[in-house]
């Protein structure tokens, strides 16, 4: 039982600890951390490989919607040969703490943690001489960590909270235990102001791109500081103020003028990519490259189709709820540009058109140059609508709910809210904001969160529930409880120590 949290909290540390066997025989090609951790160059190897385990799509990577998108309104399986196992489980409402790709998602998450301590426990012992790389390397390793902790505390709540290298299992043992929600949050901002105090580049471009830079940073501590505001229990209005203050920085940090001025498709277009003046952080993936291709465009893709990708499609491609299509407003152009209707006998559903690279260079196999955005300008725009909206100060959050409104195309709020059909869906500023990040946003894995900011876990029930089960398919919308607010505590870790790893409420 022990070596099963060794694994998920060491990861790559179990190339330092003295293990022996009952015959005490070493590996003589064995490379310890102390070993490794002898020149910048070999930090930077370190750091590469955080970003690296991001792409996986047991992390955060393009293919992870599994634990966001599903397990929101908007997309979901709902062909017959998904209709069953356990990723069907997510967007359900009836996962189990004993399901595998669950637990491959902590997994990876916390492996990803591992390599970060890994690096912030060794980085002291390798001689810098310049002391701003030094800087940067541990503000890049820090930023990663506090991401990947903010996913673990939205999905789980409270969870352990390990920050430096773990060497022996009796160390293992000591620290896992689940620590509360704002302990957690605590460090994530600690980590992301210990990041801000370097030498990042305001906006990573160029070789850069896909690294952290100091929009990124205070991109990330104003989302923490607004989901604070509306999932802790006190402290809302500081919080609030501490929002509005980083997504400012981050949206003073952007190189262009008016977010009109940048095409939505453009954003998304695998020629311009290099030139995105949008992006703040992303995953780069290489076009035609066996090993580092984005696989989104093919992988949405449904039978019939050949918008997204030259690779011939296999299923269904990425479902959308009709729940979702029917929120887009009419003539909205965001909606022709991200789903599509597939008439093919086998689908006769909405399918995802987001990301598309049908090129040549992608080949017949489907190897994509599509970059996925983690954050955008888009994305910091609205969040400051929200934010404002909170503090009352709903004239400027019209203000940026409208610069998003204005590159879509559509009627700005002042005008579209006299209309009927579209004030009833949107009673209140705080559902127009929230349905302008759903269509802006799509597929870009944020929508779980947003409802997890917006709703209390009564709320969110209730919202579900109101939902019309025609437009979600065969996943039940009445299992929808107040148990899903977070994941269960994967089963093979709560059994280890139930006191200390609880399992949560309804699991």
């Amino acid at each position: 039982m022990r070596k099963n949290i060794f694994i998920v909290f060491i990861g790559l540390i179990s190339l330092s600890a003295c293990k022996k066997d009952f015959l005490e025989q070493t590996d003589p090609n064995a490379i310890t951390v102390d070993q490794f951790f002898t020149s910048p160059n070999d930090v930077l190897l370190a750091v590469n490989g955080v970003y690296q385990s991001l792409r996986s799509s047991n992390n955060i990577g393009e293919s992870s919607n599994l634990y966001t998108e599903q397990r929101s309104d908007n997309t979901g399986t709902n062909d017959n040969q998904s209709n069953a196992g356990e990723p069907f489980q997510f967007g359900d409402f009836s996962i189990l703490p004993s399901n595998t790709y669950l637990k491959n998602h902590w997994v990876s998450l916390y492996s990803t943690i591992t390599r970060c301590n890994v690096i912030t426990s060794n980085i002291d012992k390798v001689p810098f001489a310049d002391a701003n790389l030094k800087a940067q390397y541990l503000a890049e390793t820090k930023f990663v960590r506090a991401l990947i902790y903010f996913h673990l505390v939205r999905k789980w709540g409270d969870v352990p909270l390990v920050t430096k290298q773990l060497t022996s299992n009796n160390e293992v043992v000591e620290n896992t235990f689940r620590q509360p929600q704002s302990v957690v949050y605590a460090q994530i901002v600690a980590d992301l102001k210990d990041a801000l105090n370097s030498n990042l580049p305001n906006l990573a471009t160029g070789a850069s791109a896909g690294r952290a830079s100091k929009a990124a940073i205070n991109g990330l501590l104003g989302q923490v500081y607004l989901t604070m505001a509306t999932t802790l229990e006190s402290g809302k209005a500081e919080n609030l103020t501490n929002a509005n203050t980083y997504l400012l920085s981050a949206y003073n940090l952007k190189n262009f003028n008016s977010l009109a001025a940048i095409p939505y498709a453009d954003v998304f277009d695998v020629t311009k990519k290099t030139n995105n003046p949008e992006v703040i952080f992303e995953i780069v993936n290489l076009q035609g490259n066996i090993t580092y291709a984005s696989s989104i465009a093919a992988n949405n893709q449904a039978f019939g189709e050949t918008l997204n990708s030259r690779r011939a499609p296999t299923g269904v491609g990425g479902n959308v709820t009709p729940d979702l299509v029917l929120d887009y407003e009419s003539g909205d152009p965001r909606k022709d540009f991200s789903i599509k209707y597939a008439a093919d006998t086998r689908v006769l559903d909405w399918f995802i058109t987001k990301y598309r690279d049908a090129s040549e260079a992608a080949t017949v196999n489907g190897y994509g140059g599509n970059n996925f955005p983690l954050m955008r300008f888009a994305d910091i725009i609205l969040m400051l609508a929200e934010v404002n909206m909170l503090q009352g100060n709903d004239a400027v959050a019209i203000q940026y709910l409208d610069m998003v409104r204005a590159r879509a195309g559509v009627p700005l709020y002042a005008v579209v809210r006299n209309n009927a059909t579209y004030s009833a869906k949107y009673p209140t500023l705080k559902l127009a904001i929230l349905h302008e990040r759903r269509v802006e946003l799509a597929f870009e894995n944020h929508r779980w969160f947003d409802l997890l900011r917006n709703f209390t876990t009564a709320e969110l029930v209730t919202y579900f529930r109101a939902k019309l089960q025609a437009n979600f398919g065969n996943a039940k919308l009445s299992n929808f409880s107040t148990k899903d607010r977070y994941f269960p505590i994967p089963f093979d870790e709560y059994k280890l120590d139930p006191a200390k790893m609880y399992q949560n409420p309804g699991y």
